[in-house]
């Protein structure tokens, strides 16, 4: 092993163990502290994450993943990720420094954002991250002056108009201007390597990545021809990170495949990296969250208290954590937050139409609306499950905010395959050191890859 994860990161657990069982014991103790302060925390599965890179590397055997920081920057998973291997993609300083404290070398590091502030290039040529990415003149201008011996990824646009997320309204060079970046790439003597792009986040096409495949062959030609030396593709992410998402990984990986035995077949030359979040994080946490404090609301709806003897009635429940926080993906990805119930119901308690509201005293901080759950009470707990994706950001680290408790867990047959893998062979610090191809984890394929990936009732 590298040695960034140590037995003292996480809870060692038996097989047989369940995350319900850790939730129990979690919440059971939270709702006894003698405080009374009683705030959301995570279990997350790092046997789950690992599980996950392993099946990547048996469905993408020619990608090389770097892992996108910005999803969920957690000391625990990056630390397995970077055991396992992984490279690094960063937005911003904060997001360099934080993989390079754990001892992350620079030549894993991907600067990956389009759109640079000065400051920040300045920070990757001091600590020796070469591979940026750029989408337009001004990028290149910036990175003459201040960091002359990167080596730059052009970004190029997507039609990800059916995706959760797009990203192309912000950034991505049109293919029609490809070649007049590369001409003043040429100019400036900044040297280009490769094509980058993203689908944009949970595309529901995997047809689109041979499109754009397809895109980035056209773009490799026009900058061979100028003289660049081509030799990286970047697909950037877009892979689903659950479970039943309407698109499989698998056939994902069967489309990327036939593009690039047919773009850019083995033995081109070419290092092909991916870039992924969700993919690896979203399925591997389970938050905890309690009940603060609940409303019953009167329904004026004649005739039913007649029928029933008593009158129609909605509940409120107000969280600890809302929309502005944790459940920000009810503003960004538009989802509705379903809890599932630490103590299982009868099937005699009846069901009311339940609302779930964040902390904050505003109208819009809403999680969840049209529930139909039983009579709950303050201080019970709510489970999410699939919650790792964007709910531990770059924010809450480094601008003070308080954090929600994370307890790691991971079997002791996970950890035993972790520890006894072969080690990758180090690497060059410099960017074509970094993307020559690696092995990491197909030595405990046998042992790991076994599904479900991830259930709530087992950590693996």
């Amino acid at each position: 092993m590298a040695g960034y994860l140590s037995e003292t990161d996480f809870v060692m657990v038996e097989e047989g163990f369940s995350t319900r069982d850790l939730l129990e014991e979690l919440t059971m103790g939270a709702s006894q502290a003698a405080t009374g302060e009683v705030t959301a925390f995570f279990v997350a599965d790092l046997g789950a994450v690992v599980r996950k890179h392993v099946c990547f590397l048996k469905y993408l055997p020619r990608v090389r993943p770097f892992y996108a920081v910005k999803c969920n920057s957690s000391l625990g998973v990056l630390k397995v990720l970077a055991e396992l291997g992984l490279g690094f993609s960063c937005a911003n300083k904060a997001e360099m420094e934080l993989v390079q404290r754990i001892g992350v070398p620079a030549g894993k590091i991907i600067f990956a954002n389009p759109c640079k502030q000065i400051a920040q290039i300045k920070y990757a040529a001091k600590y020796g991250i070469q591979l940026l990415s750029f989408d337009n003149e001004m990028e290149l201008a910036k990175v003459e002056k201040n960091h002359p011996g990167a080596k730059m990824l052009l970004c190029i646009a997507t039609d990800d108009s059916h995706s959760q997320s797009c990203l192309s309204l912000k950034f991505g060079a049109l293919l029609n201007s490809c070649r007049h970046l590369l001409q003043n790439a040429k100019k400036s003597h900044v040297e280009v390597v490769g094509v980058s792009f993203h689908v944009g986040s949970c595309c529901p096409d995997p047809e689109a990545y041979a499109q754009f495949i397809a895109d980035a062959r056209i773009v490799f030609e026009m900058g061979a021809e100028l003289g660049h030396r081509m030799h990286i593709l970047d697909l950037g992410g877009g892979f689903p990170g659950v479970e039943g998402a309407k698109v499989r990984f698998e056939e994902i990986a069967s489309v990327i495949n036939s593009a690039l035995d047919l773009y850019f077949p083995e033995g081109c030359g070419v290092d092909i990296l991916a870039k992924l979040g969700r993919y690896y994080v979203t399925s591997a946490f389970t938050l905890a969250v309690s009940i603060i404090a609940k409303k019953e609301v009167l329904l004026d709806q004649p005739g039913r208290e007649e029928e029933t003897g008593s009158a129609p009635k909605a509940i409120v429940y107000q969280l600890d954590e809302g929309i502005y926080g944790i459940f920000n993906s009810v503003l960004f990805d538009n989802t509705c937050p379903t809890p599932v119930l630490q103590k299982k119901p009868s099937t005699e308690q009846p069901l009311y139409s339940s609302s779930l509201w964040g902390p904050e005293a505003d109208g819009c901080d809403c999680v969840a609306e049209g529930l139909w759950l039983p009579q709950l009470h303050v201080g019970d707990w709510l489970v999410f499950e699939n919650m790792g994706a964007y709910t531990v950001g770059m924010g809450s680290l480094f601008r003070g905010i308080q954090t929600c408790r994370i307890t790691y867990a991971m079997s002791r047959v996970a950890w035993k395959a972790m520890r006894e893998q072969p080690l990758p062979a180090e690497q060059d610090e410099d960017a074509e050191g970094m993307c020559k191809p690696l092995s990491c984890g197909w030595e405990i394929t046998d042992t790991l890859c076994v599904g479900p990936v991830f259930t709530p009732a087992s950590i693996m």
